[in-house]
């Protein structure tokens, strides 16, 4: 991670902007993630931003609304760790979004973090239907970065009725049970503020960062317990 060093976060502007330029090799993000910093552009430059306040949830504070808890009991997808990144990454990517006109997941941050995930640190959730009379079918899912005991996620999709959130809160429940410190979830959204996510100050989110780095990175393929 000293290979590639970043300004302190502190210094970035009031959109977040901590600098510009680089590459986006398996060590830079790692050691971006490291610094509580996280790549987000649609054109080069690449862009390196650390937000103030930051989107953060404690896995123990996940809040699961009445309707989402029956659907959880009525499982209806199959949802599984780390048998689909490619295609869990490429669905984030592809799939349109309201009020967005596009995408910041360029196809080289595609390969960038398949690499990550070929390496141990980057993990995908995948949320699987099985229509009547055809295979399953993947309809849901999320991505992101594990260092210590946090998770930094990046972006999820829903190609049917609440199959990320499924896919979610699954994820988030096994994370507790891993006794994980954190979900980053970057910046805030009523979504996110629904499932019992919080802003930090980044002082506060750096503070706790640098005691989850101290825990050893879970590296490899990622399974429910």
């Amino acid at each position: 991670m000293a290979a590639f060093p970043f300004p302190d976060p502190r210094e970035s502007d009031d959109r977040g902007l901590l600098g510009y330029g680089g590459d986006l090799a398996p060590e830079r993000l790692v050691a971006a993630y490291a610094q509580g910093v996280f790549p987000w552009y649609d054109e080069d430059p690449i862009l390196w931003f650390s937000p103030n306040p930051r989107m953060v949830l404690r896995p123990s504070n996940i809040h699961v609304g009445r309707s989402l808890a029956k659907r959880l009991r009525a499982a209806p997808y199959r949802v599984s760790m780390d048998t689909a990144f490619r295609e869990v990454i490429s669905a984030c990517r592809d799939t349109p979004r309201p009020d967005q006109d596009g995408t910041w997941i360029t196809e080289e941050m595609v390969e960038a973090y398949c690499t990550l995930h070929e390496l141990g640190f980057a993990h995908s959730v995948e949320a699987w239907e099985n229509p009547e009379g055809a295979g399953e079918r993947l309809v849901g899912g999320l991505y992101g970065i594990s260092l210590g005991n946090a998770f930094f996620g990046e972006s999820m999709f829903a190609h049917a009725p609440d199959a990320s959130k499924i896919a979610f809160t699954t994820f988030v429940k096994q994370l507790e049970a891993w006794e994980f410190a954190f979900v980053d979830c970057q910046v805030a959204t009523e979504h996110l503020e629904r499932f019992g996510a919080e802003e930090w100050s980044r002082d506060e989110f750096l503070t706790m960062l640098s005691e989850s780095l101290v825990a050893s990175t879970r590296c490899g393929i990622w399974s429910f317990d």
